[in-house]
């Protein structure tokens, strides 16, 4: 509501009768009064989520609140607007003291109220005093000689704004200062980030469009915005979730604060944040830290200086590391022993013994750096508690200071901190009662209306300016020093670096070092001379040499891969002779920061390189980099709807509608189309809600293997916690955080298909008599090309997946090279920049390949002109534009990878116009630069494409020359890779490899080889691992066991091995009895039925006098009803997850023959153009970033696989099918472009129930979806809170890079 112009419409009704103006005003008043009340409730949010009944007699017993208020002298503000009105309030008019507090902020308004935007406001006399000394000043003083406040501002103020409350009226978004006057905003939190400003008065104008834009850049104006912080301070799942310090630092900046400081509780995991926050806006930050101490105390901590900072992270760590993973346990000694240098504030509840002894021991420890904050609780008699700390902290002779106890950024995050409150107390909103917020004070205010809010203890405001100023310390006085590695006694690093380096040449090229090389290693070691990173090389190498001591794979990839010095030293495999490396895309003299160097192990050996690097470099030197969790749609509607009290069905239905992992949040419609009643308040609620919390942290995690090593203690950077995992440490900071104060990480990363390889060589060598490793298979092997051409790569590494797969005929490999063009082509970045068909044509002979100018061919020859790599856009950069090494190096860092961030556009003028200035064609500049603007949507360097290569090479030999092998370790490796193992094991009896099923007296924990009736082929005999719900110790004692003898009987197995009953349960229902007993699943379960721990005692006398077994002992013969061949099926499915017998659709293939439904095989060797109808098992259902939102299926029946295409429109019609189905229906035409064959869905239909009919059971058919489908298992990266039904659990796999279109369509070019 807003009142303008009051002067024209009052004045022309009361002209200038002193009766008709205060009759106008009282009733203003009145207005307000009862326009203030209702904003109250509003604010409180009533007693539940839904109104009640009775509004219209609430109204009524507010309007008699209101009228009771404003009789005799009111609220006061009649006086005032009679005064103006009347023209009777002048600039000079003194302050009236008599007024209601009410008035006085009024007229403290005027102070405070914005000057004009064109010239900045001058501090009067008062200010200038107040920022000279700020202890003595007098604000009264001050406001006595304001100016008056206009009367529209002074009608503003009494009306209210959007919100109807008062303080949104005085210190809302709406209100927001040019300049700030000399007062002080101590916002300091309570609870989670909190926010603290201004340190001292801003004599300049504020430059609101930058600090608009700044917090445009943060986020802040997103309604998905940042909503939580990020530490892990919690209980159980549901983590302490506020206010990002980024949004509180967006919103300072907005607001016009100098200074912010942010705290977290017993955790300084958001300091960085907030930090970079404060350079882009210009915000002081002043860091600071909540402790919560064990015997009852809370404060807040502030460093002022380098060595204070140091004590506080061995402060938090003491209290980590005796508490354990997300928590913190200290005492107050603790605090006196740590305290030296920080700011204390005491944070009170009441003003009583208890807290007059507190601050007694405050003021014996810490003097005058220990202080009290006074807080407003928004509770009774708020005000009388305030005075009665002021006068306590008087008597006990500790300063006040003022706090606004900051939960959110803004008032409308209210209902959002209740729901997350919820959460975290893990009850529901009904249940929660005072434990949250009951009003929307706990917002980010502006100055003014701190002042206002705490007029009677000016002093209290103005100690937060020098506050301030004593805390001076600031994160860029963090000096990061690398540990010094002293490999060879008497020599520097650098002189060992250089050493081994040449003695690595040596090794590598023993038939001389090519000139080519060595020029390249004096380059590199020169600059690692220049930029000091000896170390951190010497760090690597040692890491890779213990790996390689211990016969643990491993391998160097990523921008590394780029570096000679990497490897001659052993740690890449990229042979700088045969591959045009680019150092400057490593490391960067320009751009000053430390490299990152990652290399792979094999998955289930890197605990040990870990322990090592703990062991060698000290658990208080070294320690991992955390991971922030945050909430995708899933999880957020999950935990949403918990707190609001949905039913779990209710949710689940709601979540089905969700694809994969996805960001998007659910839709009205999509949640009408469950025939859910949107007029619900609380469902309503719960998908908007659930949409705002998305993308916030949840919780800190461990980083998969990002070290961080220090040569001083790690713990005086940042503070150390235990992980979750035993013996394993981590800090509080993740890798930007890490990345953002230029501390070297180094990465110790796993990698799956290492322990599939070293599993395969480990079987070749103990099977076949072949030893081989990563360095000696054979190269450039046609058989293993062809293979390759012709798409048979299922289990392949980075060549498995659809997109690839559809690729590969038509790129059609037979080079090493063409392999690393391969792993790099199908990638968001090329195929948005349009380089993919251009590249095809040309490499097909449809296209000429033109180079303007001979530099230009020597860049872009290999790929025939096209820029694929990061590499070949930096060099067309320098080449062509001109660009130094260094500014190169900033165009690439601006193609951002997985982020999306990419910032490739700023480049634009500088890249065409030195282009052109070169005697290049403007087209074919901007042409230049738009492919490589796509390399802002993720872009492969040359030297990552080629590190995965190698492994995609060696995976396809071995795959090719030993399938058996392959598909043994692929499956002994699992989980990993794009397929579940249904389909690594139909693959592999495509390939002629006998699968035996698992056996209780023939199987291992891992798959094994057999042999067979053909010397140099073996048979894959499954393992125990397979078996869903067997323990790994109980299959060791069944082996253990019968080693001696094998097993005679069920009973006899279960005697000797001494495994519990359940685990035999487990064996007979995975049919593991039916090979080496005899007994189907039915049979083994009887068996298993009358197993016990003795005889009856009557049986086993007469057994014991007989001296044998008497008759009586063995059951009798059952003749059990066998189950149905469907039946079968579906239990291999429950059970082992893959069948040996027939595939479930074959059960229903007369059913679907009388419907006219083709099988998948003969739907793919169709002719072009025919329209038909297929169906089968969902198996992969993929929706890249880069196809523009088309859908890409793939289903399975007993011919074998097809490849479905649904366009959106499609897609949007059968939502709820495509994402919930078993066994998909498709009708739709065929389209063929050489050996790529896709089926385009026109119409869908269900046939889930005919599945379930398989096996003549109610229950669901447990399909075996692959590892690739992004609705099970996700499409941005794993979430292990994003678990499907037990018995089909997900698994942490992740492809994000995204599909390109292989058909041609005229209508549509998706990428």
């Amino acid at each position: 509501m807003r009142i303008a112009a009051p002067s024209l419409e009052l004045n022309a009704v009361t002209g200038n009768d002193p009766a008709k103006i205060d009759k106008v005003s009282r009733q203003l008043e009145g207005q307000f009064a009862q326009m203030l009340i209702k904003s109250m409730r509003a604010a409180s949010f009533g007693d539940s989520l839904f109104p009640g009944e009775n509004q219209m007699f609430r109204e009524m017993y507010d309007q008699r609140i209101a009228e009771a208020m404003t009789k005799g002298r009111g609220l006061g503000l009649s006086t005032m607007i009679a005064r103006q009105l009347g023209g009777t309030d002048k600039a000079t008019q003194p302050l009236d003291t008599s007024l209601v507090p009410a008035a006085k902020a009024a007229q403290a308004y005027r102070l405070l109220a914005p000057a004009a935007a064109t010239a900045p406001m001058a501090l009067p006399g008062p200010q200038a005093a107040l920022q000279a000394d700020p202890l003595q000043a007098d604000p009264l003083q001050a406001m006595a000689s304001a100016p008056a406040m206009p009367q529209e501002q002074m009608l503003d103020l009494i009306a209210g704004r959007d919100s109807g409350s008062l303080h949104a009226a005085i210190g809302g978004r709406g209100v927001v200062p040019e300049t700030a006057a000399a007062t002080a905003d101590w916002a300091l939190a309570n609870d989670r980030w909190s926010g603290v400003g201004p340190a001292a008065p801003r004599t300049d104008g504020v430059d609101m469009a930058t600090a608009n834009a700044a917090a445009d850049q943060l986020g802040k104006h997103t309604p998905e915005g940042f909503v939580a912080s990020i530490w892990p301070h919690a209980e159980k799942a549901a983590r302490e979730l506020g206010v990002d310090p980024r949004a509180l630092v967006a919103q300072a900046a907005t607001l016009g604060i100098d200074a912010l400081a942010v705290v977290d509780r017993n955790s300084l995991a958001g300091i960085v944040r907030a930090y970079e926050a404060s350079k882009v806006t210009g915000v002081r930050l002043v860091v600071g830290c909540r402790l919560d101490l064990a015997d009852g105390f809370s404060v807040l901590a502030y460093p002022t200086d380098r060595a204070a900072y140091a004590r506080l992270c061995r402060l938090l760590s003491l209290g980590k590391r005796r508490a354990g993973k997300a928590k913190c346990h200290l005492i107050w000694d603790d605090l006196v022993a740590y305290g030296e240098g920080l700011i204390v504030i005491l944070l009170p509840d009441e003003a009583d013994g208890l807290c007059a002894l507190r601050l007694r021991r405050l003021h014996e420890t810490f003097g005058d750096r220990g202080y009290m904050a006074l807080t407003l609780r928004r509770r009774p008699n708020d005000q009388l508690r305030l005075h009665h700390l002021s006068n306590l902290a008087a008597s006990s002779c500790i300063a006040t200071v003022v706090t606004n106890d900051v939960l959110f950024h803004v008032p409308e995050r209210r209902i959002l901190q209740n729901v997350v409150s919820a959460i975290r107390h893990n009850v529901t909103i009904d249940e929660l009662g005072f434990r949250r917020e009951r009003h929307a004070d706990r917002y980010l205010k502006p100055p003014d209306e701190m002042h206002r809010l705490f007029a009677r203890y000016p002093e209290a405001l103005a100690r937060t300016i020098a506050i301030a100023q004593r805390c001076a310390f600031s994160l860029s006085e963090l000096e990061y020093q690398y540990p010094e590695e002293r490999t060879l006694p008497g020599l520097t690093p650098q002189q060992a670096l250089e050493k081994l380096t040449w003695e690595g040449a040596a090794a590598r090229y023993p038939e001389g070092l090519p000139d080519k090389v060595r020029a390249v290693l004096t380059h590199e070691l020169g600059l690692i001379r220049a930029l000091d990173y000896a170390p951190y090389f010497l760090t690597v190498n040692s890491i890779v040499r213990y790996a390689r001591s211990k016969d643990i794979l491993c391998q160097g990839r990523g921008s590394a891969a780029n570096s000679a010095v990497c490897y001659v030293l052993g740690i890449t495999s990229i042979d700088p002779d045969r591959n045009d490396l680019l150092f400057e895309r490593f490391v960067s003299q320009a751009r000053k920061e430390p490299p990152d160097i990652d290399v792979d192990f094999e998955h289930e050996r890197r605990e040990e390189v870990i322990q090592w690097v703990y062991e060698t470099y000290g658990r208080d030197r070294a320690a991992l980099c955390s991971t922030v969790i945050r909430y995708r749609s899933k999880g957020a509607l999950r935990d949403v709807g918990k707190a609001l009290g949905l039913t779990e069905d209710t949710i689940k239905m709601l979540s089905s509608q969700v694809w994969g992992w996805s960001r998007d949040g659910i839709r009205k419609e999509h949640a009408a189309e469950l025939n859910m009643n949107l007029g619900d308040r609380r469902l309503r609620l719960a998908l908007e809600l659930s949409r705002a919390l998305i993308g916030a942290p949840r919780h800190l995690s461990q980083h998969p293997g990002g070290f961080v090593l220090t040569r001083d203690r790690l713990d005086d950077l940042v503070p150390i916690e235990p992980a979750a995992m035993p013996g394993r440490q981590v800090i509080e900071w993740d890798k930007d955080d890490v990345d953002a104060l230029r501390m070297m990480k180094m990465d110790c990363l796993a990698l799956g298909m290492l322990s599939c390889m070293r599993r395969a060589f480990d079987l070749l060598s103990e099977h076949k008599g072949i030893n081989l490793d990563l360095a000696t298979i054979p190269a450039e092997d046609p058989r293993t090309y062809a293979m390759i051409r012709r798409a048979d790569t299922l289990g392949v590494f980075q060549i498995e997946s659809r997109a690839q797969m559809s690729m590969l005929p038509r790129l059609k490999p037979r080079t090493f090279y063409d392999l690393v063009i391969e792993v790099a082509i199908v990638r968001p970045g090329p195929i948005q920049g349009d380089m993919v068909h251009p590249y095809l044509r040309r490499r097909e002979g449809k296209e000429d390949v033109i180079y303007p100018r001979p530099e230009l061919e020597a860049v872009l020859g290999k790929t025939l002109g096209v820029p694929l790599f990061q590499e070949q856009a930096m060099k067309v950069s320098m080449v062509c534009a001109g660009f130094s090494a260094g500014e190169a190096d900033q165009l690439r860092r601006s193609m951002a990878t997985f982020k999306h961030t990419g910032g490739v556009s700023a480049f634009k003028d500088k890249l065409i116009n030195g282009m052109v200035t070169n005697g290049y064609d403007r087209d074919f500049a901007e042409k230049t630069f738009s492919q490589l603007e796509g390399f802002g949507s993720y872009g492969f360097p040359e030297s990552h494409a080629a590190s995965f290569a190698l492994i995609a090479y060696a995976s396809s030999w071995m795959k090719c020359w030993h399938p058996d092998v392959f598909c043994c370790a692929l499956l002994n490796a699992q989980p990993m890779g794009f397929y579940a193992p249904a389909q690594i094991v139909r693959d592999a009896r495509e390939h002629g490899i006998e699968i035996r099923p698992v056996c209780a007296a023939a199987s291992r924990w891992d798959c094994t080889l057999e042999p067979t009736d053909h010397e140099d082929r073996f048979a894959v005999r499954l393992g125990m691992r397979l078996v869903r719900g067997l323990a790994n110790a109980d299959a060791a004692r069944i082996i253990a066991a019968r080693t001696d003898r094998p097993f005679l009987s069920v009973d006899d197995l279960w005697r000797r091995a001494g495994v519990p009953s359940a685990s035999l349960v487990r064996l007979a229902e995975a049919d593991a009895f039916r090979p080496g007993f005899g007994l189907a699943r039915r049979e083994a379960q009887w068996a298993i039925k009358g197993l016990r721990d003795q005889p009856l005692p009557l049986f086993a006398a007469a057994a014991a006098r007989e001296e044998k077994l008497i008759p009586e002992l063995n059951e009798p013969a059952v003749a059990l009803r066998p189950m149905t061949a469907g039946g079968e099926v579906v239990e291999d499915y429950r059970h082992v997850g893959l069948t040996l017998r027939a595939h479930p659709v074959s059960f229903l293939r007369t059913d679907l023959q009388r419907r006219r439904i083709v099988t998948c095989g003969e739907a793919m060797t169709a002719r072009d153009g025919r329209w038909l109808e297929a169906a089968g098992v969902m198996l992969v259902r993929q929706m890249p970033g880069s196809a523009k939102g088309v859908m890409f299926m793939t289903i399975e029946d007993e011919s074998g696989v097809a490849n479905i295409v649904i366009w959106p429109n499609i897609f949007e019609k059968n939502r709820r099918t495509i994402l919930t189905t078993g066994m998909l229906g498709v009708k739709g035409r065929i389209q063929r472009e050489g050996d790529i064959v896709h089926l385009v869905a026109h119409q869908l239909s269900d046939l889930s129930a005919e599945l379930a009919s398989v096996g003549e059971r109610d229950t669901q058919f447990p399909v075996p979806h692959g590892r690739g489908d992004q609705v099970r298992h996700g499409a941005t990266g794993p979430d292990s809170r994003e678990l499907p039904p037990r018995g089909l659990r997900a698994r942490d796999f992740y492809d994000p890079y995204g599909h390109i279109d292989e058909i041609r369509v005229k209508t549509r070019d998706f990428r």
